[in-house]
């Protein structure tokens, strides 16, 4: 299923995509959190609502929001998690190329998630190196402790997208990422959250970002040096994850910061990023307020 949040006239919804209609799902659960927490058993009364699609409304005449628009807690990232991007990364440092021995997870705030089509305010008296970078994600359908890799699939509810919206300078500045990574607007997520029996193999998706029609960023999540399995293990250990959670996985090679001379962001920029299978996320970069 393509599960959404959406709004319309009556308020904020659940609903599953089919075709180019939205199915209500309220009545099963009133948020996208409360659905994951119910588990197979309000996942299969959701397929059973989408296979009557009894109560619709035209995808055209709503407003999609982040699939889960306010996180239970942060968002958990990983950084440097393909090859080529953390040899970009580091040369862009001025460090010799380096790829991480374990897997490098850092946070964003809750309330940075926006959703496909808002608008990403630049502030240049905050930051003057505002940064794209396309990412796969997943969410943690069912929580644990100790997950063994082999088992780790069986912990995932879906997939979504996330552009993982950076401040360079704040990085150098700050020597870590949670400010740079966590200004207004800075975690577009969506368009919506694919459910794992969809995405069998999240290991061979095509993976990429458009800036203004031109491609930046294309690999896919084959190439990712740490993959899903190994990042539940390495998280979970010693530690407690739990459903809701969202781990967006890292970014491919051609980010603005890797390209001689490095080209960040500018009021009037549209990326677009994409994962095969999920769909794509576009936010437009407007002057802050």
């Amino acid at each position: 299923m393509r599960l959404v949040t959406y709004r319309d006239s009556e308020g904020i919804h659940i609903g599953a995509l089919k075709d180019s209609v939205v199915v209500l799902l309220d009545v099963i659960a009133p948020n996208m959190l409360t659905l994951i927490d119910g588990g197979d058993e309000a996942l299969m009364a959701a397929r059973d609502m989408l296979e009557r699609a009894e109560v619709t409304k035209s995808v055209n005449d709503v407003q999609l929001l982040a699939p889960i628009p306010r996180p239970r807690q942060n968002v958990v990232c990983i950084g440097m998690n393909y090859v080529a991007h953390a040899v970009e990364s580091n040369k862009a440092r001025g460090l010799e190329p380096k790829l991480p021995e374990y897997p490098v997870f850092f946070t964003k705030a809750p309330n940075t998630v926006c959703a496909l089509d808002d608008e990403i305010p630049l502030d240049p008296r905050v930051t003057q190196q505002m940064d794209y970078e396309v990412e796969l994600a997943y969410i943690i359908g069912r929580g644990g402790k100790n997950i063994s890799r082999n088992d780790a699939l069986s912990h995932v509810f879906g997939y979504t997208i996330v552009n993982d919206i950076s401040a360079r300078d704040l990085q150098m500045k700050h020597q870590q990422f949670y400010k740079s990574k966590s200004l207004e607007r800075s975690c577009p997520m969506g368009p919506c959250i694919v459910t794992a029996d969809e995405i069998p193999d999240p290991g061979v998706l095509g993976i990429r970002l458009r800036l203004n029609g031109e491609v930046r960023q294309e690999s896919t999540t084959g190439d990712l040096i740490f993959d899903i399995p190994a990042t539940i293990e390495s998280l979970s250990s010693g530690a407690e994850i739990e459903a809701g959670m969202i781990v967006s996985t890292g970014t491919p090679s051609g980010v603005g910061m890797g390209r001689i001379p490095p080209e960040y962001l500018r009021v009037g920029d549209v990326m677009e990023a994409e994962v095969e299978g999920i769909g794509v996320l576009r936010n437009r970069i407007v002057a802050a307020q």
